[in-house]
Order: C-alpha cells, then sequence, then structure tokens
C-alpha cells in the first residue's frame, strides 16, 4: 500500500477527491496525513476522514530555508512514499527537493510546458490560447519543469473568463491526478525512471 501525504495551501479541492478515492474498496494508496503552510480551509477535509494534519505556518519562519527545514521534518515524521502538492501555492525549497526527491507531485492547470507558474490559467487566456490543458509532473527545482506523467487537453471556449475556464481544468486535474497515484501504486509508473520511460497519458 503506497503511503502518501498531501501539501495544501487552501480550500483542498483535489485533497477532497483525493480522500474519496482513497477511501475507495481495492485502491492501492492511502493518505497518511495532511500538511499545510498556512491554516488552510482544506484541513477540514482531512479532519472528516480522520487523517492527521500539520501546518507549518510560511510567515513565521525568517527564511524559506527554515520554513522548508520544518516542512522536511514534519513530513520525514510520517514516511510517506509519495508526497503530493495539491494546490500547494509556494515553491519548495531545493533542499526539501533534494530530501524527497523524485517522490514529490504536483498537478498544474495548463498542458505543459504551455503556460508555466501560479498563473496559467490566466496566462493561456491572455494568450488567446483555443486550448489549455492539465498536467501532472514530477517536482524538480524548476517551475513547473519536471518530467510529464498525466496531461489532457481543455478547450478554451467562446466567453470563457478566469473562473469559467479554471471550473472545468479543475475536473480534469482531479481525474489525472488520481490515476497517477494509483498507477504508481501498482507500478505502471516509475518515478525514478528516466522520463522517457514513463511516457505521459495524453488525450491531445
Amino acid at each position: 500500500m503506497l503511503t502518501v501525504a498531501v501539501l495544501i495551501s487552501g480550500g483542498g479541492s483535489n485533497l477532497r477527491a483525493l480522500l474519496d478515492a482513497a477511501a475507495e474498496p481495492g485502491f492501492p494508496a492511502r493518505i497518511v496525513v495532511v500538511g499545510a503552510d498556512r491554516p488552510a480551509d482544506g484541513l477540514a477535509h482531512a479532519d472528516a476522514y480522520n487523517i492527521p494534519t500539520f501546518a507549518v505556518p510560511y510567515r513565521e519562519y525568517a527564511t524559506r530555508e527554515e520554513w522548508g527545514d520544518e516542512l522536511a521534518r514534519q513530513l520525514t515524521a510520517w514516511r510517506p512514499d509519495l508526497i503530493v502538492l495539491s494546490g500547494l501555492m509556494r515553491l519548495l525549497p531545493a533542499a526539501v527537493v533534494a530530501a524527497f526527491a523524485p517522490r514529490i507531485i504536483n498537478t498544474h492547470p495548463a498542458y505543459l510546458p504551455e503556460f508555466p507558474g501560479a498563473h496559467g490559467v490566466r496566462d493561456a487566456l491572455a494568450a488567446g490560447a483555443e486550448q489549455t490543458g492539465a498536467s501532472v509532473i514530477v517536482v524538480d527545482d524548476g517551475v513547473d519543469t519536471g518530467p510529464i506523467l498525466a496531461q489532457e487537453r481543455v478547450p478554451v471556449l467562446p466567453g470563457d473568463d478566469e473562473t469559467s475556464l479554471h471550473d472545468r481544468i479543475k475536473p480534469v486535474e482531479r481525474r489525472l491526478l488520481i490515476d497517477v497515484v494509483r498507477r504508481i501504486a501498482e507500478g505502471e509508473l516509475d518515478l525514478a525512471a528516466p522520463a522517457s520511460s514513463n511516457p505521459p497519458a495524453a488525450t491531445a
């Protein structure tokens, strides 16, 4: 059984979907802890499933590195096989990535390498893109530059604004995330293998 730690910053909609999936009989992974970089509303989803939680508030630390050191200590205590960034709106310090790589994955609301960064949906609209998407990647030291594990296209419709487009991307993100976690747990995806050995599941 794959053990998973999830890190969030906000409402945790992807977290809730993953918790629901993990509660299904036969799902090959279980969430052992949920952490946040602030007093996030999404921690309530973990409470509903009696999953332990922790918070490492970023603003309480003098440097990003000190925050990262405490985050790493919290995660290490649970010894997760996999760490899922589920709406964590903060870059992990290099030392944290190095400590757990390649066992950290993240979702992104764009068809990477298109529109990386914190405003992927807004940037797609600003560029006049006819389509964007959702991706699940391995976290590395860059900004949304890690190996792609799964991605799927989402069309940009006439009249879309940032909210309406993001609302259509989110269900795709959730579905891809759940499938990637399952595939990792079942040995279909090897995070330690070269990217070419794990071609992404993709829908053009």
